[in-house]
């Protein structure tokens, strides 16, 4: 396989990996309902949890997650055998970005995916596990403490590109870290609008609805 095939294959392979819409199967098979048309109409565990249910949101979680990390080892260590001329660090960047394209605008959606926290977070494991820890950490007190998934997405994704380049990682991962998260704050548009708002959905896990 030439370098340059392998190249656009292997981003294209990522792209569609990052499409497969795990919500939408799963809430057309349980409830025969589109996600996108539902609760807050985005294709994520979020609204999984809230319009079917804690397991099929679960499993939503671990598939998209698994997405990137699939995405950002196995597929990019496999092609990246085939002589692809590029920094490593550059593309296991590409191929992050790629995999989390594919989950905000799946091509099996029309276009319409999900904001890819998941599929960021697989990515992030993949390729930058210990800067993970602090927005893992961030994530949980907010949520905790607010009940908004969104805000606490928001200040993760944040912090997370910042933390990466305080450790140092290779400039090419910091670089898609900011290009990846900023894509993810980005799809957060609309929640951002309504947390200023006072509108935003809470979600609660961690203690009951008072």
């Amino acid at each position: 396989m030439a370098p340059v095939a392998s190249l656009i294959g292997s981003v294209i392979l990522a792209y569609v990996i990052g499409s497969f819409p795990t919500s939408f199967i799963l809430t057309r098979m349980l409830k025969g309902i589109d996600i996108r048309q539902v609760g807050s109409q985005n294709a994520g565990a979020t609204n999984v949890l809230r319009t079917v249910g804690k397991v099929p949101a679960l499993i939503t979680l671990v598939v998209d997650i698994l997405k990137g990390i699939f995405v950002v080892t196995v597929v990019t260590n496999f092609f990246y055998s085939f002589h692809i001329d590029l920094d490593f660090d550059f593309y296991k960047g590409l191929m992050g970005l790629a995999v989390v394209c594919g989950h905000i605008w799946s091509v099996f959606l029309k276009f319409r995916g999900g904001k890819a926290v998941a599929t960021t977070l697989g990515v992030a494991i993949a390729l930058t596990p210990l800067a993970l820890i602090p927005s893992a950490i961030i994530w949980a007190l907010v949520f905790y403490l607010t009940n908004f998934v969104s805000l606490a997405s928001v200040m993760a994704l944040l912090l997370f590109p910042a933390v990466a380049c305080i450790l140092k990682y290779p400039f090419y991962i910091v670089l898609f870290s900011v290009a990846i998260c900023s894509l993810s704050i980005y799809k957060h548009g609309e929640n951002i609008k309504r947390l200023v708002r006072g509108q935003e959905n809470k979600t609660y896990i961690f203690k009951p609805k008072s």
